[in-house]
């Protein structure tokens, strides 16, 4: 009988070796098996100040954690440029993002759509932009503001409802806005960026200027904060916007996506979804935000994140 090699119990060993490293080589991917990844990292566009959001969302991180039984981080940016910038370079797997930054960001990374909210004053998934100015002002509309050469301020420049829909605003009013340079919009005589839609309200209590754009339920939070007194500004035109995403990287596996999706449509928690400000979740697909595609489009702002 013909005597086994002595080098075959090597051989075995180095192939049981190279198979058990590769095995673990994929257990780091999020990806492996639809295996949930620990830690979960999770981002959220700074709608208001950071602080404020991430106290905000603190409960929303613990009730993830304890649904999916994984371990979840949360990250807030201090603009909305950083949390992009967290999902291109892999360190967040979900996000809260608005309808433009989300398609800004698609030139830049791959993202899923799972759901928005449902708000709680428009019993829909759409919320509201506002255009407002002070209650003493002798403007009636935004056209009037146009018309009369005012001074105009919107919130973030990647925000839906504090950049898009006021540009969208002004310009059906007669503003001619520079789809390079995004603060010219003649005749307004000066058009300005402040960073939020908070920062935007006190623009216009303070007399900065003489009109901005904003989330129209953010400033009735403020207004309930008493940050700007109740009946100080007034509404001057409204429009309908889809609710903000929240997205995950493409990174993450589909069943990993359904995972998280499930626990937001799964929130029956009053106190929880008081905090979230929504009235409950529902399902969004990309179709959703086409709309908003179009409008970022033709009015030069689908690449506006890039120069933050």
């Amino acid at each position: 009988m013909r005597r086994p090699s002595a080098t075959l119990p090597v051989l075995l060993s180095v192939v049981l070796l190279s198979v058990v490293l590769g095995l673990a080589g994929c257990g780091g991917s999020q990806n492996s098996g639809g295996g949930l990844p620990s830690p979960l990292r999770v981002g959220v566009i700074p709608n208001i100040s950071p602080d404020n959001q991430r106290a905000q969302y603190e409960p929303f991180r613990a009730y993830l954690a304890d649904r999916l039984k994984t371990d979840v981080e949360l990250f807030v940016a201090t603009n909305y440029a950083g949390v992009v910038a967290a999902l291109v370079a892999g360190k967040l797997d979900v996000a809260y993002l608005g309808g433009l930054t989300m398609v800004q960001a698609e030139s830049q990374t791959k993202l899923v759509p799972l759901v928005t909210e449902v708000d709680r004053e428009t019993g829909t998934p759409e919320y509201l932009s506002a255009i407002v100015v002070k209650d003493a002002s002798p403007y009636k509309s935004t056209k009037d503001v146009v018309g009369a050469g005012g001074r105009f301020a919107f919130g973030d420049v990647s925000s839906t409802s504090g950049s898009l829909y006021p540009r969208v605003m002004i310009t059906d009013a007669g503003a001619r806005c520079d789809t390079g340079d995004l603060t010219r919009c003649p005749p307004l005589a000066s058009v300005a960026f402040t960073g939020g839609h908070d920062a935007a309200a006190q623009a216009v209590l303070s007399g900065t200027v003489d009109a901005a754009g904003l989330e129209l339920r953010i400033l009735h939070r403020l207004e309930k904060q008493g940050s700007v007194p109740q009946g100080a500004l007034r509404v001057v035109e409204t429009r309908q916007v889809m609710g903000y995403p929240w997205v995950a990287s493409d990174r993450l596996a589909q069943p990993v996506r359904q995972a998280v999706t499930d626990a937001f449509l799964a929130i029956k928690d009053p106190k929880l979804l008081d905090l979230m400000r929504a009235k409950r979740y529902v399902a969004v697909s990309d179709a959703d935000y086409q709309e908003v595609r179009q409008q970022a489009s033709r009015l030069g702002l689908l690449t506006a994140l890039k120069g933050q």
